[in-house]
């Protein structure tokens, strides 16, 4: 069955969607980038400051009562679309960044020691990489890269050759964020674990495209972020699996993370208790609003459904794809896009830089990414200096998709 979502339907819910950009209708192809916000997000962050603001789970008052049932519900929300076991294997950070951070500090650091190794891959976001190096350095283990294809996809050979009895952690995004390759996770998971290594997973491009299931996909650890997902900005989820977490050092210290201090007169020092999960890894005042905008994204994809979120981009990106290929001078990099149900388009038009193309889109209300995405690894591989990049979401159509070929058939 071929699906098509209401798109019409679905767009009316997108309050900036009926701007316009230099006299233009707004076309928004940046959504690897941030996603834009529906209206029954938007209310539900106004809701809460205008009507139960309060800080959680420090208080016997209403407001503050409140608060905190509306974060417990977002906490089942999440936990419920990841099919986690249990919400408290769900903390919320910032973002996938600080998610990866959390794993890097609190067990990169307290855990791993120089003989030891760790396994990523070419195609990561910086925030997959620059936390294990910065960590490395501190614990002396070390770094193995597997290569990625000249296809943009994973080199599968070299990632089993590199896996060891050393490996104690791999860590790899589920899909590119320059080409929108997936990958493997339960292939690369059980690899993984026959090993005895964790596995944790950059679910920033994943999470929001198509059905992810930690149950299924065993892994230790999913990142994944909020405003890629029509939630706001500064609200992102670690996912652990509960015997995992509780081994591990907390990340950051202070309030709520903890369930006493007392000072013990005898040693002259303070008794520190951890609390319990997810507590523990959540210091201090938690970014209630976004964590409740977070639920109402999560509510609002779940209505939709997953595999119709990906069915939707298959279509989209196949049909730009087609429509691009026609174009001279337009080089698209990476391949199989058919297969890999992930909505991302990186390209560049012969003779202008990636900056250039974005600029003279824009011209026309067509927004794009241009540059290296926060991945330059994977541009190495592409031999690039950088690139523009289009991608896709649940309120884009066909209609904007010949918008934007014709846009770029002028420039050309």
């Amino acid at each position: 069955m071929v699906w098509h979502l209401d798109v019409n339907k679905i767009r009316e819910d997108f309050p900036i969607l009926k701007r316009k950009i230099n006299n233009n209708a707004l076309v928004y192809f940046d959504n690897a980038a941030t996603s834009q916000k529906p209206i029954q997000v938007i209310n539900a962050i106004v809701d809460f400051y205008e009507n139960h603001n309060a800080n959680t789970g420090r208080a016997v008052h209403t407001l503050s009562q409140e608060a905190t049932e509306m974060q417990n519900e977002a906490r089942e929300k999440v936990a419920h679309f990841i099919n986690a076991s249990d919400s408290a294997e769900i903390i919320f950070v910032r973002g996938t960044t600080e998610a990866i951070n959390l794993v890097a500090y609190s067990l990169g650091l307290h855990t791993f020691k120089k003989g030891d190794e760790i396994l990523i891959s070419m195609m990561e976001h910086h925030s997959n990489i620059v936390p294990w190096d910065l960590i490395s350095r501190l614990s002396g283990f070390e770094i193995k890269y597997a290569k990625v294809n000249n296809d943009g996809s994973l080199n599968y050979e070299d990632f089993e050759s590199k896996l060891s009895n050393k490996t104690k952690l791999v860590s790899l995004t589920h899909v590119s964020n320059v080409t929108g390759a997936i990958n493997n996770i339960k292939k690369i998971a059980r690899a993984a674990h026959d090993y005895g290594a964790l596995m944790l997973v950059d679910g920033a491009q994943s999470v929001p495209h198509l059905p992810v299931d930690v149950k299924d996909l065993d892994v230790d650890f999913l990142a994944f972020s909020g405003h890629k997902m029509l939630g706001p900005t500064g609200i992102g989820v670690l996912y652990g699996k509960a015997e995992v977490l509780e081994k591990m050092t907390p990340f950051q210290g202070g309030g709520s993370m903890i369930s006493n201090v007392s000072f013990n007169k005898e040693r002259g020092q303070c008794d520190i208790d951890f609390n319990s999960l997810p507590g523990k890894f959540e210091a201090g005042t938690p970014d209630i609003s976004g964590i409740i905008g977070l639920g109402a994204a999560v509510k609002y994809l779940e209505q939709i459904g997953s595999n119709e979120v990906m069915e939707h981009e298959r279509l989209l990106t196949s049909y730009a794809i087609k429509q691009m290929g026609e174009l001279k001078k337009v080089a698209i990099y990476g391949h199989g896009y058919e297969s890999l149900n992930s909505g991302i388009i990186p390209f560049n038009v012969e003779g202008s830089s990636s900056h250039d193309v974005a600029l003279f889109l824009d011209n026309y209300g067509i927004a794009i990414r241009s540059g290296f995405h926060c991945a330059q690894p994977m541009h190495q591989v592409f031999k690039l200096q950088s690139s523009a990049r289009a991608s896709f979401y649940i309120y884009n159509t066909f209609e904007e998709i010949d918008r934007f070929v014709n846009v770029l058939r002028q420039l050309v």
